[in-house]
């Protein structure tokens, strides 16, 4: 205890020192001090003759000091709200001169009690822990005048003081021996808490965080609570302070494992409150969680925040709000079936006595809207949302029509029959054109509706749309050029549609280049100009491989995609030109990234076909489909070299193309095939027929599919 280190009892009620140079160790009040003077009107202002007088009627009748009368003048005047009269009269105070006997006095008093000897004797002279209390609150109270008084910097600068004077009396810290509610140690933890809020509000960033890594980097004897208060703001000002600040030498006490910037010191600091509040040792503090959320999130460990989120103790959130959060966390981290699991789970039947949640039902349709395969279990979540945000929540009403809409056209892409197409694709263009009259300040509906637009050929609607959406987020999406371009393109307006891949090029970042380089390749090839797309081909793939020790986990799935496609594109451009050993090379190099591709098998099939090698061809197009039955290009082209073994492969190779029509009926390819074969059986009026719709299709065929 620092009291029994002393010798002294720090109460407000016992005598006061016989020494003249020690304080006594009352804490006097306005009132106790009238009333032992009697002669002093508080409650005039006080000029510097009244000061003078004031401190040496102190010093008579309290024998102190003249920089304790000072210390208990100014902390009355604090007290009744004259900053400026408690400053006058601190600034008699000569701090910088005492620092050295306050330090001495600090390391002298607080030194672990041992057998008493004669060495053990405080040498004389030595100012008591009282004394040094009061100078210490005198300087902490300047500082608040000074922050009073708006001059941020020196009353930073005070504050400063004291944490220099305790720093070099106790280099290690504060001896666990030393009682919590002592003067001394109450006047330097509020000096700790102080500080980098000061220099937060005078601009000096690198400054506060210093001070509250100063003020953690050593046992202060701070209590659980208000340690995890300095810990708190210190990973709010890392994460916020907008500048990144280096860690000092002299703090790196974690050696070559210390955190490499702000965004990792932050969340070390997060984790241990975390373990904090979970263990019990303080109270839970929702900024924390919101704190390390936004760490996690901006440096993508999804997972990491999955697991705490797990952690967190029950009573805090509801299962609801539980599972609701986990989903986000699973869908950030690309695991949406995992997220979509525990949608279904908050609406199933486990929780069909509690109020439905909105949110969660939203975020449902939502990632359904991101898969095929769950278009119907989107439109069911869509209605819900639908249902039960009317009249309640026109935010929530406008995102679940437009994601009904997406749900309806996904429905639509993958309907078995015709009459359920229809009615999907009707339905999927009604909700967007509902939402988009509604909601005007929205531009992802209207790039929703131009893309079902253009999906169901409707291109002038579909191009319209889609320049609304430009205007409205100027440019600055990849998507967006795109998509434009791609309609353009399904307008045969080739020339154009290169002039707006140009144009996306100047506007976009590295990983969005390159996919628009890839389609500038494409309208090359389809205006017959290979050797432009040949080089186009040649900056990409340099490109890729500049980009590929410098990207992350992500990006590098991307990038691997891209460069197949590329190497394929080529091979396919290279078997049209009849340069079969070229073509087989560029296969080769797509197979080495990503062997179990159906596309990569399509590409040697379609060789082989170029070669007049059926029965190899046959095989290769069987492997595609064995990867991806549904692949359409592979069941078209299965079908083209049946029709070419014989008459008896002919009823064969009409179930694939009617398959092939089934998946997609707007494959124009399928329809000039299926004429063909029309045509091969004397069915000459169907033939025209379909050689017709072919010809229809093609003229407003995009030169890649739009999804």
């Amino acid at each position: 205890m620092l009291c029994a280190c002393s010798g002294e009892q720090f109460k407000f009620d016992e005598a006061a020192p016989e020494s003249p140079e020690s304080l006594a160790t009352r804490d006097f009040s306005a009132s106790g001090i009238s009333s032992r003077t009697g002669t002093i009107d508080w409650d005039s202002k006080l000029d510097d003759a009244q000061v003078d007088e004031v401190e040496s009627t102190l010093k008579e009748a309290l024998s102190l000091n003249y920089e304790e009368a000072r210390a208990l003048l100014g902390r009355l005047e604090y007290q009744r709200g004259n900053f400026d009269a408690a400053l006058q009269v601190y600034q008699g105070i000569d701090i910088r001169t005492l620092s050295s006997r306050m330090s001495k006095a600090i390391a002298e008093r607080t030194r672990p009690l041992k057998p008493r000897s004669k060495a053990d004797v405080v040498p004389a002279g030595v100012m008591s822990l009282h004394s040094v209390s009061l100078l210490l609150e005198a300087i902490l109270l300047k500082a608040k005048s000074l922050e009073e008084l708006s001059r941020i910097k020196d009353a930073a600068k005070e504050c400063k003081m004291i944490l220099d004077v305790v720093d070099s009396a106790l280099p290690n810290g504060i001896p666990d021996g030393i009682s919590e509610d002592c003067k001394l140690l109450e006047m330097f933890h509020k000096a700790l808490e102080l500080l980098p809020k000061l220099w937060i509000q005078a601009g000096y960033l690198n400054e506060a965080v210093l001070a509250y890594r100063r003020a953690l980097i050593k046992p202060w004897n701070l209590d659980p609570q208000r340690l995890a208060y300095i810990q708190k703001d210190l990973a709010a000002t890392l994460l916020f302070v907008g500048v990144e600040v280096e860690v000092p030498a002299q703090f790196q006490v974690w050696g070559s494992t210390a955190p490499k910037n702000n965004l990792e010191e932050a969340i070390l600091l997060l984790f241990v409150l975390m373990r904090k509040m979970l263990n019990g040792q303080i109270d839970w503090d929702s900024e924390v969680m919101s704190h390390l959320t936004f760490a996690l999130t901006i440096s993508g460990n999804f997972e990491s925040l999955a697991d705490h989120i797990e952690q967190v103790i029950p009573g805090i959130y509801t299962r609801a709000e539980r599972w609701y959060l986990l989903a986000l966390c699973y869908s950030a981290a690309g695991q949406n079936d995992t997220a979509l699991n525990l949608v279904k789970k908050i609406s199933g039947s486990s929780e069909a006595n509690q109020e439905p949640h909105v949110p969660s039902l939203l975020l449902g349709a939502k990632l359904c809207s991101q898969d095929l395969r769950q278009a119907h279990e989107g439109i069911n979540f869509a209605r819900a949302v639908i249902n039960l945000a009317k009249n309640q929540n026109e935010h929530f009403l406008v995102q679940a029509h437009k994601l009904l809409g997406v749900c309806y056209g996904n429905a639509a892409r993958v309907s078995h029959s015709d009459f359920e197409r229809n009615f999907c694709q009707r339905e999927a263009l009604a909700a967007l054109n509902s939402t988009s009259a509604v909601s005007k300040e929205d531009p992802e509906i209207l790039f929703s509706l131009g893309l079902e637009n253009a999906i169901q050929r409707n291109l002038t609607p579909a191009f319209n749309n889609v320049m609304r959406y430009s205007e409205m987020s100027a440019g600055s999406t990849a998507k967006a050029w795109k998509l434009l371009a791609l309609v353009v393109s399904a307008e045969q307006r080739f020339e154009d549609a290169e002039a707006i891949v140009d144009l996306a090029l100047d506007e976009t970042g590295q990983v969005d280049q390159m996919e628009h380089l890839r389609l500038k390749a494409v309208l090359q090839i389809s205006q017959q100009q290979p050797k432009h797309a040949i080089e186009t081909y040649r900056i990409l793939l340099a490109l890729i491989q500049a980009q590929k020790e410098s990207t992350t986990e992500d990006e590098v799935k991307s990038q691997r995609r891209l460069e197949v496609e590329a190497w394929l594109d080529l091979a396919g451009l290279y078997t049209d030109l009849e340069s079969w050993r070229d073509a087989e090379i560029c296969i080769n190099r797509a197979k080495a990234i990503q062997f179990f591709c159906p596309r990569n098998w399509h590409a040697t099939g379609a060789l082989f076909q170029a070669k007049a090698r059926h029965k190899e061809a046959l095989v290769a197009f069987s492997v595609s489909l064995s990867i991806e039955p549904d692949y359409i290009p592979s069941i078209v082209s299965t079908a083209k070299v049946l029709m070419k073994m014989g008459n008896g492969a002919v009823p064969i190779a009409r179930s694939f193309l009617m398959n092939a029509l089934r998946l997609e009926p707007t494959n124009h390819e399928a329809w000039f095939n299926l004429g063909m074969l029309a045509k091969m059986e004397g069915s000459v009026q169907q033939a025209a027929d379909f050689f017709q719709a072919a010809h229809e299709l093609k003229l407003s065929a995009p030169v890649q599919t739009f999804v």
